[in-house]
């Protein structure tokens, strides 16, 4: 047997043949099976995977969700403290040349006679 057509009856049987791992697609269509209702015991003998690994990669899945619709993408307050952190940036940058110039023009102190 070809190592396409194991992995084809691999896919179709469910379980995994030799030494083959699950990629993350396979994982996550395990966790939609599960997250649809069907049962955890039953999906564990069906694909030969411990029912705590379904559970670990249940709950994996649900975090990912969560961080996912935590993050905040074009948050306005977020591009206006980047646009005020960049001008202070340049402020700053601005004072530090002209500090330079200043010192760079100033006239040596005089030596003065004590005579």
């Amino acid at each position: 047997m070809s190592k396409e057509s194991k992995k084809e009856t691999s896919e179709k049987q469910g379980a995994l043949v030799g030494n083959e791992r699950w990629s993350a697609r396979r994982k996550r269509e395990v966790v939609l099976r599960l997250l649809r209702g069907e049962p955890l015991d039953a999906l564990s003998r069906e694909l030969g995977v411990e029912i705590y690994r379904l559970e670990q990669w249940r709950e994996k899945a649900l975090s990912g969700i969560d961080e996912a619709l935590k993050d905040r993408t074009g948050d306005p307050l977020a591009s206006e403290l980047d646009a005020a952190k960049r001008h202070i940036g340049e402020l700053s940058m601005e004072v530090e040349l002209l500090r330079r110039e200043r010192d760079l023009r100033r006239p040596l102190p005089g030596r003065r006679s004590w005579r």
